[in-house]
């Protein structure tokens, strides 16, 4: 690497730990770094975290709408990270009072609900999910419970019959694929929401949905449709795989191994730790320079694309806390930060969630333990997000609950 040099920041390399590329490109580029995408596409790496801080920051320098990208000549409608750029008029990719206007009134419709209220129901969850395996004395973590409790738990919130949540669960999982299912799954799960908000203006309820119709803000049906998708896509994965890789960490670390035996106390530091270490959304497309401008030394011109790289940002060695112990520091950007940050209360509510998720799993199989040697589990490979692809274990087999 040179730092004159643009680094491919895709292909088979990236399957790997990406933990030393990121190191190597700070070594070589400082805390901006050309990159090329997919097809040799150019953009910045943003890896320091003072300057991600300051892109986060500053939206009227670096801004979200990917209408201002300076590429879109050459961008076919079949690149592979499409469906990161393509604009659409969602919460996303709005901008300055569009953008308070919507966000602001997704957090008020999730602000309704008690974090106790929201506990009890992933508690609910939880068991229903555990019930399933628990009587076979292993399972694998991730199929059969981190990647499906989010969504449980977002669908009553959604306020979604019981009947629904089994196929909105499944539609999601198969959108997730790369073949001819996902988008008709995608679209499956689209005419739901078009049905859930016509049904919640006839019937309103406690739920998001009907808060989103009745707030002040004055959202169209358009609105909150496309808006509750980036709900459901912005919890569903990155909440699931930051309880894998929080009860990964658990079950191989030794620091941590006092909740497997009863304790809760570590369980909180396990889910702050892996925000600094293995956060679930790694990188992030991103910002628009909105003029040219300079940061990190680097000349950035009006229309150019910045990565935010939330996970090599977190490792700034000019910032980050000892790796020993990360405590309770979340000085983190794994949720971003400033106005396109995650907004109040969604970071409050996923760790509601994650925390009771595990809380639950360590209660009802208090034995658990991994099946396989901790380096037998396989990232899966995405520069975009990390998650395992399975997480086996074994424990004492147990009777279902009794509700």
């Amino acid at each position: 690497m040179t730092a004159e040099e643009p680094i491919r920041l895709y292909g088979t390399h990236i399957a790997a730990d990406p933990t030393d590329l990121y190191e190597e490109i700070r070594r070589s580029y400082g805390p901006v770094a050309p990159i090329l995408l997919d097809d040799d596409v150019p953009a910045w790496f943003v890896i320091g975290y003072r300057e991600a801080h300051h892109i986060t920051s500053n939206p009227q320098l670096f801004a979200r709408d990917s209408r201002r990208w300076n590429q879109w000549e050459h961008i076919s409608a079949e690149w592979p990270l499409m469906p990161y750029v393509g604009w659409t008029p969602s919460v996303m990719f709005a901008e300055g009072p569009e953008h308070q206007r919507r966000a602001g009134a997704i957090g008020d419709a999730l602000d309704i609900f008690d974090r106790t209220e929201v506990a009890a129901i992933c508690e609910r969850a939880a068991d229903v999910l555990i019930d399933e395996f628990s009587g076979d004395g292993s399972a694998d973590l991730i199929a059969q419970f981190s990647s499906q409790i989010t969504l449980q738990v977002l669908a009553k919130l959604f306020g979604l019959p019981d009947k629904d949540i089994p196929i909105l669960v499944q539609d999601v999982a198969e959108s997730l694929d790369v073949d001819e299912k996902a988008a008709l799954a995608h679209g499956r799960i689209q005419e739901r929401m078009q049905r859930l908000v016509a049904e919640k203006h006839a019937v309103p309820g406690p739920d998001v949905p009907s808060r989103l119709i009745e707030h002040s803000a004055g959202l169209t049906d358009d609105e909150i449709i496309i808006d509750l998708l980036v709900v459901m896509a912005a919890a569903q994965a990155p909440v699931g795989n930051w309880i894998g890789n929080a009860l990964r960490l658990m079950l191989i670390d030794d620091d941590f191994s006092v909740s497997l035996q009863g304790g809760r106390s570590s369980v909180s530091h396990a889910l702050n730790e892996v925000l600094w270490k293995d956060t679930p959304t790694q990188n992030f497309i991103g910002r628009f320079a909105v003029h040219d401008s300079e940061l990190g030394g680097r000349r950035i011109k009006r229309g150019d694309l910045l990565v935010m790289g939330y996970a090599a940002a977190n490792r700034d060695p000019q910032v980050s806390p000892s790796y020993h112990h990360t405590g309770t520091n979340r000085a983190h950007m794994s949720f971003g930060h400033g106005e396109h940050g995650c907004p109040y209360p969604g970071p409050e509510l996923g760790e509601v969630i994650a925390k009771t998720a595990i809380e639950v799993l360590l209660d009802r199989l208090p034995d658990v333990a991994l099946a396989v040697s901790a380096k037998e589990l396989q990232w899966r490979p995405s520069l975009w997000m990390r998650g395992l692809f399975t997480l086996p274990v074994t424990f004492t087999p147990t009777a279902r609950m009794d509700f």
